[in-house]
């Protein structure tokens, strides 16, 4: 698991998947259809990109990270359009 943000420790992203939103989805990634979910945990939001290996019947964490306002509007949950 790669941690963007160093501070986010895997406690609060396993304590935090238990109420989540997919925020996006992406069926035809590269190596298996991955999702992009919004969740809080303490107080703090989160996004985390998972893969899901439906064959296996398991979930890999691809990369977690605090969204930032520079990229997503105000709910944290809509990216903000390209230039």
């Amino acid at each position: 698991m790669r941690l963007r943000t160093k501070s986010i420790s895997r406690k609060s992203i396993i304590d935090s998947v238990h109420a989540y939103e997919i925020i996006e989805s992406y069926p035809d990634d590269k190596y298996l259809p991955s999702y992009l979910i919004y969740t809080e945990h303490a107080g703090e939001c989160y996004h985390i990109l998972f893969a899901t290996d439906v064959e296996d019947k398991n979930v890999r964490i691809v990369t977690t990270y605090r969204p930032s306002t520079l990229e997503w509007l105000p709910d944290l949950k809509t990216r903000r359009a390209s230039p």
